[in-house]
């Protein structure tokens, strides 16, 4: 199933909804404590930016579990894909429900097709250039919305816990009512509130959870999320400094047009390998292409 754009939207929503909410703590929390939360927040904005722009350079492995209902126990269908950056984006191999790679001249093919474009995509012209420049827009929007955070909401502490023998900052966050959205897509920062869990240690947003608390039109009208849809991302070190992803879930019903759709599905990343910038990387997939057996009758 290919995510519709309202489920696009609304992942990007949920995944910026906690980076920027600076603290309007409640007056009972202490001065210093206010301050201390805020420069907490301030470095984790910066260090989910760099994440995503690290993110820029590791392959890593998405398989996306998607079930008919929330509860259900095994999934209705299982995809698994390799996902590699090119610079502009992302390639996709499909591999097989058990993660693993396609028959070998399928997968050969499919990684001659990824050497082919991250040849094209590290020359200089015109269409590069305007490859790089809309993958630059995107991520620019992206930061705009984690940024537009900072004013969006309000969050409370509510405590720590202890994942993996590190300690975790919880936060509640809920729109800020004083806050006047500057597009489409901000204004949805009014119906949605969660929780965050912040790594003291490194000011790494380690979980966040999200959920609509009324129903959300997008498309122009033409769709409706609705409330009580509910999104869930897990993060962890994945290389030294570096926190990523590994864990997704999300639970959407709305309906497009008149018909009623139902997303509920369960993403877990791995592999994660850093493969560095479109020359390196390109280094990286012609090394393998060596390695891998070449069509009968060919040398």
């Amino acid at each position: 199933m290919t995510r519709p754009v309202f489920h696009l939207a609304l992942t990007g929503l949920f995944l910026a909804l906690p980076l920027g909410a600076l603290p309007q703590a409640p007056q009972q929390v202490p001065t210093g404590e206010v301050n201390r939360y805020s420069e907490l927040i301030h470095n984790v904005i910066i260090n989910q930016k760099a994440s995503e722009t690290d993110l820029d350079q590791f392959e890593r492995v998405q398989r996306v579990e998607s079930r008919r209902t929330p509860g259900e126990r095994d999934p209705a269908e299982v995809k698994v894909w390799r996902i590699f950056p090119t610079g502009t984006g992302v390639d996709r191999i499909p591999f097989s429900p058990d993660g693993k790679p396609p028959a070998p001249q399928t997968y050969r093919s499919d990684l001659e097709k990824l050497e082919k474009y991250l040849a094209w995509v590290i020359q200089e012209g015109a269409a590069q250039k305007e490859a790089y420049d809309k993958a630059d827009r995107r991520r620019k929007e992206r930061f705009n919305l984690i940024d537009a955070t900072q004013q969006a909401f309000i969050f409370t502490p509510e405590g720590t816990e202890t994942r993996a023998g590190r300690t975790l900052l919880r936060f509640g966050i809920v729109p800020n009512p004083a806050y006047r959205p500057t597009s489409r897509l901000t204004t949805l920062f009014r119906k949605v509130q969660g929780t965050v869990w912040i790594d003291e240690q490194t000011s790494q947003l380690a979980k966040v959870e999200g959920v609509i608390t009324a129903d959300v039109s997008l498309a122009l009208f033409l769709a409706k999320v609705y409330k009580g849809s509910h999104f869930m991302q897990e993060r962890y070190e994945i290389a030294p400094g570096i926190w990523e992803p590994t864990f997704e879930q999300y639970d959407f019903d709305g309906r497009k047009y008149l018909i009623p759709f139902s997303v509920h599905e369960r993403t877990f990343y791995s592999g994660y390998k850093r493969v560095g910038p479109p020359k390196e990387a390109l280094g990286v997939v012609r090394a393998e292409l060596s390695k891998l057996p070449t069509e009968p009758g060919t040398r």
